[in-house]
């Protein structure tokens, strides 16, 4: 069967579906020493090598892999850094001719679960709205906590060019200058879980993601260390996602 040479390369670990469309566009990518276009079908078992930036690659099926990172404050979410900052990429385990590829990101200020995976089209699901995964985050917040507020961030707020809003908002310790809430969202947009609690005069002054869909952050994996999952999570990862 036939498929768009986007995905089959994504799925072989060598970026995310978005990076190998911009590669393919500047035509970075030759297939069987052909510039490939965007789009365009092949079958994997016809691909006898690709030159990805000038570097020949023998395309091989990799065994999928997810870890779980339990991200610091202070780390950034990208493979490289301008200014030399500490990523989250540098401590996670080397693989062969494949990349770990990051499912959603969280900002230099955010702690707590990550997740990462060498398969493509998996990371593509998992960050797609469409899949409604659910997001679940600890916050502490500063500020005067009213009813009305707690509405309007469940009845939703417009940020950017969409509605943004919490699936649940639980108070985990009443009657604090400082308080702790367990929220929950269906989306992953840049700094929403900062930005909606603003849209009510809330500042969040600790941010940690404890679940992303069917992944639950441990208790006992450390700031800065990263997990494995066995292959019966990551079958159950897969059926959230109906792959």
């Amino acid at each position: 069967m036939k498929e768009k040479i986007q995905k089959i390369l994504s799925n072989s670990g060598l970026g995310s579906r978005r990076s190998i469309e911009k590669k393919i566009r500047n035509k970075l990518i030759k297939i069987n020493g052909k510039i490939v276009l965007l789009g365009e079908r092949f079958i994997k078992k016809d691909i006898q090598y690709i030159i990805l930036n000038n570097k020949k690659i023998l395309l091989k099926t990799d065994i999928v892999k997810i870890i779980i990172y339990n991200k610091p404050i202070g780390e950034i979410c990208t493979n490289k850094d301008q200014y030399n900052r500490i990523t989250v990429f540098k401590k996670l385990p080397k693989l062969i001719d494949s990349k770990w590829i990051s499912i959603g990101r969280l900002d230099m200020n955010t702690s707590g679960l990550l997740l990462f995976t060498n398969y493509g089209e998996l990371a593509y699901r998992l960050m797609h709205p469409s899949y409604q995964i659910k997001r679940e985050y600890l916050v502490r917040v500063f500020g005067k906590i009213s009813k009305k507020k707690i509405f309007i961030l469940k009845q939703g707020i417009k940020i950017g060019n969409s509605i943004s809003k919490f699936n649940e908002i639980i108070n985990l310790n009443y009657q604090k200058k400082n308080q702790w809430f367990k929220v929950s969202l269906l989306q992953g947009k840049n700094k929403e879980v900062r930005l909606l609690w603003l849209s009510v005069g809330i500042q969040v002054n600790r941010l940690i993601r404890i679940r992303y869909g069917k992944t639950v952050l441990p208790k006992n994996l450390k700031s800065g260390c990263f997990l494995e999952l066995n292959s019966s999570a990551i079958n159950n990862i897969f059926n959230s996602v109906n792959l």
